[in-house]
């Protein structure tokens, strides 16, 4: 799967998604950190990826339909300290299921991972 992930994001992420295999780029080694969110939405787009972020912003799935872009992963955690965002999104990942994500509006939080599919048919 193809990822971009925010600079909100620890940057170990990037190495522990791609040790399963996926193919990662980060907002920080794009030159893309401090832009605004759109430019950035925009470029996660033009690269077909699945964009990973805590940026409430994105958090609103009316705005963001499942169906019309390539996937986001919102990551929500109460305490984001730099190794609990790690170990949970390697949490997420492990359980296989992203590569099912493609136009997906996705929330990881503690507890539960909720997945808005786009309509069929």
């Amino acid at each position: 799967m193809n990822i971009k992930l925010d600079e909100n994001l620890p940057f170990q992420l990037a190495d522990v998604l791609r040790s399963f295999g996926h193919d990662v780029h980060t907002v920080t080694g794009e030159g893309l950190a401090g832009r605004p969110d759109e430019q950035i939405w925009n470029a996660a787009q033009a690269e077909k990826r699945l964009f990973v972020t805590q940026d409430m912003g994105f958090s609103d799935s009316r705005q963001f339909s499942p169906g019309t872009h390539f996937g986001l992963l919102v990551i929500r955690l109460r305490e984001p300290r730099r190794r609990s965002l790690i170990a949970r999104v390697q949490e997420v990942f492990e359980q296989g299921s992203a590569d099912k994500w493609v136009g997906c509006f996705v929330v990881a939080t503690e507890q539960k991972v909720r997945v808005l599919r786009p309509p069929s048919g």
